[in-house]
């Protein structure tokens, strides 16, 4: 059989032989440096901005936290000075004037007794660091979950290339086919520019593949810093993960125990009881223990004194502050810190059902890939049989080339769908314990022990029609 060309149809078979070999072979080049979904998520927590940036948020929040203990310590300083006098006197004495300097210091203390805005500026200080922690919190399960979708977002687009590719070896062949019937005689001219057109459409479609590969992976390595980042592929036979708990009520009572955005929105309530407390506080009296030693050095003597004297004095006392009227400043300051803690109070019932809406979303999500995963597999076997069974038809004259050309449509589409279906599945758990509060990396092990850096085989590779 030998088409326009003078090439013989089944010449189209070792060399395809030989690209697949090519293939193979680049592909465990690759794969030797191939990273692991631990890897590149270890690497993304040394390198991402975001994370990075509210580590440093938690370091500051850290540091201001311990600078509100300060209210409750001693203060102590040192207080020195010198100062030059002119005296001049005149009564109906004589005259009399004296030029003088006088050299102090001081050791000066104070010690709060009772200072309750003080001690409530302390506790909002300790829960803003509770604050700082559960935002860090909320930002580790969010890189996770953003790396594992910039890793799986790549092999998704490797695996729609690679299908992408093998459809269009298959309408190759089927065109080289049609025309080599045309030829002889056995088949309109139809068959031909059917076939041309698919392949054409086929070609923009690898085009606008590969495009979107190099874009996911330029994404991936912006947010782990690793040049060339290949991530490992599915192993082979697949294996998905089962949803524990299975129940949504569960979920729900998980996220209520354990989502970082509750415990913002709560700690946030704490702060605004606590400002209500030091606002009712401006009513209260303060008590300070202060204390000072030191020392006065006039050469010269005073107009009192005058001839050179030195004196040592030291004090202890307790100092009593008691606020009578302030132009109702404290009074309106409690009506703003109630509002403000009310609003707090709303907030956090907001979040509490936001929560809870994203864990449904993220539960039902879960539920409908694991039912698409399987339904999609279905529909791949379903495919390939109708192609088998299309192209045996063609063969026979029951069947026109359109008929095998939208077979493999057809069989490729449902690839491609089952290949995005089993990734969301596995994004879709993670986001489920992101949602619920409890995502950590010990989930992303478990996701990662479902990946395998070995290449896989002939019989895993995307299937394509030869014609016969």
């Amino acid at each position: 059989m030998v088409s326009s060309s003078g090439l013989s149809v089944v010449s189209f078979r070792p060399a395809l032989r030989c690209v697949a070999a090519a293939v193979l072979a680049s592909g465990w080049l690759s794969l030797a440096q191939a990273q692991s979904l631990v890897q590149l998520t270890e690497q993304a927590q040394t390198y991402d901005a975001a994370w990075q940036s509210a580590r440093a948020q938690l370091d500051a929040t850290i540091s201001k936290g311990a600078q509100a203990k300060a209210g409750l310590l001693p203060r102590i300083g040192i207080q020195a000075g010198s100062q030059y006098s002119e005296t001049r006197v005149r009564s109906d004495f004589p005259a009399a004037s004296l030029d003088a300097r006088q050299d102090s210091a001081s050791l000066q203390a104070q010690q709060p007794l009772y200072n309750p805005a003080n001690l409530v500026t302390y506790r909002q200080g300790q829960r803003s660091v509770d604050l700082a922690y559960a935002q860090v919190d909320a930002a580790a399960q969010n890189l996770l979950v953003r790396a594992a979708q910039a890793y799986f977002q790549v092999l998704t687009a490797q695996d729609t290339l690679q299908l992408v590719q093998a459809q269009k070896r298959a309408v190759s062949e089927q065109l080289a086919f049609a025309q080599r019937n045309f030829e002889i005689g056995t088949a309109t001219v139809t068959d031909s520019r059917e076939a041309q057109a698919r392949f054409d459409l086929v070609r923009a479609q690898e085009i606008a593949a590969d495009n979107q590969l190099r874009v996911n992976q330029a994404a991936l390595e912006q947010l782990v810093g690793v040049a060339g980042a290949s991530p490992w592929p599915l192993a082979q036979p697949v294996r998905l993960p089962t949803l524990v708990p299975a129940d949504l009520a569960s979920w729900l009572a998980l996220a209520a125990d354990h989502s970082p955005l509750v415990r913002q929105a709560q700690i946030a309530l704490d702060v605004a009881q606590l400002e209500t407390d030091k606002a009712q506080a401006g009513h209260k009296p303060t008590v300070d223990l202060q204390a000072s030693y030191g020392t006065q050095r006039n050469p010269d003597g005073t107009a009192a004194m005058p001839y050179r004297n030195n004196a040592t004095v030291g004090t202890v006392g307790v100092v009593m502050n008691i606020p009578l009227f302030a132009g109702f400043a404290v009074q309106n300051r409690v009506k703003e810190t109630l509002s403000l803690e009310e609003k707090a109070r709303a907030d956090l019932e907001e979040a509490r059902r936001q929560v809870a809406q994203a864990v449904r979303t993220a539960y039902f999500g879960v539920q409908s890939a694991t039912g698409q995963v399987q339904a999609l597999e279905a529909a791949v076997a379903s495919s390939q049989s109708a192609l088998e069974a299309n192209k045996l038809g063609y063969e026979v004259g029951v069947r026109i080339n359109i008929d095998v050309l939208n077979a493999q449509s057809q069989l490729y589409q449902s690839q491609k769908d089952l290949a995005q279906a089993r990734y969301n599945l596995l994004v879709g758990h993670l986001q489920l314990r992101q949602a619920a509060g409890n995502l950590d990396m010990q989930d992303v092990h478990a996701i990662n022990q479902l990946l395998s850096p070995a290449l896989q085989t002939a019989d895993a590779m995307p299937t394509s029609s030869h014609a016969r």
